[in-house]
């Protein structure tokens, strides 16, 4: 068995999320014993099989392997959950809505089962009665989906899933619904319904009036009339306004979506999962898993060779296609064995799952092969690569499923698909899903997108700051010696290395990222895996801050023209919650005003102050530097319960102040005089609580009166922050990105939806 041979970053993000902990939140496992765990769990139901039940133990070795070396791996619940007492697998669930208040709240209900074992949620609200129409149980008036996804999403926000994983919602509502204009705008308030990505399905006679420039209908889904004729533009207008002013909606194309429909006999799709790659089923389940195509790369970079970019027919020999069909192999085994290893949250989600059997396997680490290979994510030769990469893995893919249906029988459901006639074992096998943490532990770029950036700032333990760099752009500075840390450092500053003129043209032209790539590019590279997945395809279209209105709505058009099922886009900053943008140069920040702490020296002296309070004997440590005040440690009592995890956030949030400028002064103003319930007197002075304790120490360790005035200042000059700089990870503080359709934490691997 080959030694595990885990990056920084995946360790970091393995013990943060993954490893098994004890009641005292110790870890008590290791990545090994990780993977181990969750081969052991997904081989041993082959046991239930006769022509695998001798083989099991060799069955697991495999699924260990893959896993281990970074060729695969499931979805996070599986990671998570496999081999536990939770072993609830799934990364993501589709729920009907019903128009009725008893079919409202039931989903509710469940829904909240849902999300406490991990999972997310997709929903259609388009059999709702609009808003205004009339409630002939009650005479009342109905208040139309809106209002019951702002329930949904309170719901959402008050289950919390173990502090590994909070799941996320797609809402949908069909773009003939009467209240289209109000779902369309009802995420333009950043702070209302938070917990849900919204998309529009768009219909082909919708799309046709658009082109026709004509009129479509808007039709109550509780009389099935017609209420209203209104001209398509006006709506596509809408819907493109509202992406280019936030993000959101997307459309989903849910008639293309209903043609390559695999269990038509069922009935129709009318949502996805949360990030709009898996339209489902009411009921069904899916089970993720991403093949690292980057591991499959042979031979030497391209870039070591040659002074300039490659054509694809001059590399893919470089590219292990024998080895990439052997792990699409045993990863296709892998997901199938999940449905039956699976404990499911709901008995209607078991039932529906295991007839239909459906996985999702698609890949991850394009970018990083694209280096490897030599060619550019911006050129057509990045489309040829996506074409034929994704052709081999889904062909494999079905041939291994029918492979398994002839050994274990075909899907319960076969017959009500089109596949009738077949041993096929499910009825889908293919899908390009998010990968934000899997493949930060896999150590390779996400999914299908272009990497983020090449250098980027990893902020780690008491305000240091270490640089992070794309293994194969460093090999490239290193070979061609441009690499230093000064160069690097100003890397990390800029979205993109095209303007750095000591980096040699062939290597600025090979190492593209998200902002190098136009938008158009974007939607081609997404149509090129779709062309080639059997659901859909989870990528974000990134467009620069200048885009406009008209550029959204050129690539929506040109989704829909190249065959894609969905589109989401995004322009850079335009989401005040959810910035995608790389640090700015020191320069800018001051113009802007972006408040950022002094690094923590490595040694550093201070003092330590004991005193009684209403909660327990409290220490006071008060460190500095050379340019002052520096940070507050902050303890009560023995360590561990509530009161001492807001004493320490106290003294973190009062150190983040005075390293990013704010003077002591101010602090010991905010804090001074707050009372609580409790207050201790000593030595003839009353302290009315915890924060008024921390105030009259940091005023004793300066000294009281006149003498507070002069205590020094930071020597540097920091601008207030004079604009929101996005939404910050809750696990680590840094800056999210926009990847995959979903917001991810490039730091710490914090990811709303994987």
């Amino acid at each position: 068995m080959k030694k595990l041979n885990l990056s920084e970053n995946a360790l970091k993000v393995l013990e943060k999320r993954y490893l098994r902990r004890n009641e005292r939140g110790e870890i008590i496992e290791t990545p090994e014993e990780l993977f181990r765990r969750v081969a052991k769990a997904i081989a041993e139901v082959d046991k239930d099989y006769p022509a695998f039940k001798n083989k099991v133990s060799k069955i697991e070795e495999k699924f260990y392997e893959i896993m281990a070396q970074g060729y695969f791996l499931p979805n996070s619940p599986t990671l998570m959950n496999a081999g536990t007492p939770l072993g609830q697998l799934s990364a993501c669930f589709v729920l009907p809505v019903e128009d009725s208040m008893e079919g409202i709240f039931e989903t509710l209900k469940h829904t909240a089962i849902i999300h406490k074992t991990g999972g997310g949620t997709g929903f259609s609200f388009s059999r709702l009665r609009p808003k205004g129409d009339i409630v002939r149980t009650t005479g009342q008036i109905a208040s139309g989906p809106v209002s019951f996804m702002k329930v949904f999403n309170a719901a959402t926000e008050a289950v919390k899933q173990g502090g590994r994983r909070r799941g996320a919602n797609m809402g949908v509502l069909s773009v003939h619904h009467p209240d289209i204009f109000e779902f369309i705008t009802c995420k333009d308030d950043v702070k209302e319904i938070t917990n849900f990505n919204i998309s529009v399905t768009v219909t082909e006679k919708f799309m046709k009036a658009l082109l026709n420039d004509e009129e479509y209908e808007l039709i109550n889904p509780r009389t099935g009339e017609p209420v209203k004729r209104i001209k398509a533009k006006e709506i596509f207008e809408k819907i493109a306004y509202q992406a280019w002013k936030n993000g959101e909606p997307g459309i989903i194309f849910i008639d293309r979506i209903n043609e390559t429909h695999t269990l038509r006999g069922l009935g129709e799709i009318e949502a996805t999962n949360p990030c709009g790659e898996k339209p489902l089923l009411p009921y069904e389940s899916c089970n993720l898993g991403s093949i690292n195509v980057a591991k499959f790369f042979k031979g030497t970079p391209w870039y070591l060779i040659e002074r300039r970019s490659a054509r694809w027919e001059e590399v893919k020999d470089k590219f292990d296609w024998d080895k990439f069909g052997e792990v699409i192999d045993i990863s296709v085994h892998f997901l199938d064995n999940v449905v039956d290893a699976n404990v499911y949250p709901l008995k209607e989600i078991e039932e529906i799952t295991k007839k239909n059997r459906k996985i999702g396997l698609g890949i991850m680490g394009f970018a990083d092969l694209l280096y490897m290979l030599g060619i550019p994510y911006k050129s057509e030769e990045a489309i040829k690569a996506a074409e034929e990469i994704m052709k081999f893995l889904q062909e494999r893919a079905h041939k291994k499923s029918i492979e398994l249906g002839e050994l274990k029988g075909p899907f319960p459901n076969i017959d009500k698909s089109i596949f009738k006639g077949t041993k096929r074992r499910n009825a889908v096998v293919t899908t390009i899903a998010p990968t934000g943490t899997i493949s930060m532990i896999a150590d390779t770029s996400a999914g299908i997108e272009p990497n983020f950036s090449l250098v980027y700032v990893k902020n780690v333990m008491e305000g240091e700051r270490l640089l992070y760099i794309n293994k194969y752009f460093e090999q490239a500075a290193i070979q061609y010696g441009f690499y230093s840390q000064e160069l690097m450092e100003e890397i990390s500053k800029v979205p993109s290395i095209k303007s750095f003129e000591e980096i040699p043209d062939f290597v600025r032209e090979i190492f593209d990222t998200t902002f190098d790539v136009p938008f158009e590019q974007h939607v081609r590279i997404q149509a090129a895996f779709q062309k080639y997945t059997e659901d859909a395809v989870s990528k974000t279209i990134n467009m620069p801050e200048s885009a406009t209105v008209d550029d959204v709505k050129r690539a929506f058009l040109l989704a829909y023209e190249l065959g894609c099922k969905g589109i989401t886009v995004y322009r850079t900053g335009s989401r005040p919650g959810q910035v995608y943008e790389t640090p700015l140069k020191k320069e800018e920040e001051k113009k802007i005003g972006i408040l950022r702490p002094r690094p923590r020296p490595k040694v550093v002296s201070g003092k330590t102050y004991k005193m009684p309070s209403g909660l327990g004997t409290l220490y006071i440590t008060i460190n500095e530097d050379e340019e002052g005040l520096l940070e507050v440690f902050v303890q009560v009592g023995k360590s561990g319960g509530h009161a001492n995890a807001l004493t320490e956030a106290i003294g973190r949030l009062i150190s983040l102040a005075l390293r990013s400028g704010v003077s002591p002064v101010e602090v010991v103003k905010q804090l001074k005089g707050i009372r609580s319930a409790n207050p201790v007197w000593e030595d003839g002075e009353v302290y009315f609580s915890i924060p008024d304790a921390i105030a009259k120490v940091l005023e004793k360790h300066m000294g009281k009166g006149e003498q507070l005035k002069i205590f020094p200042e930071p020597k540097r000059k920091i601008e207030r922050e004079i604009k929101p700089s996005g939404e910050i990870c809750p696990e680590c503080g840094a800056a999210l990105v926009i990847m995959e359709d979903c917001a991810t934490c490039l730091s710490c691997g914090y990811s709303k939806c994987d």
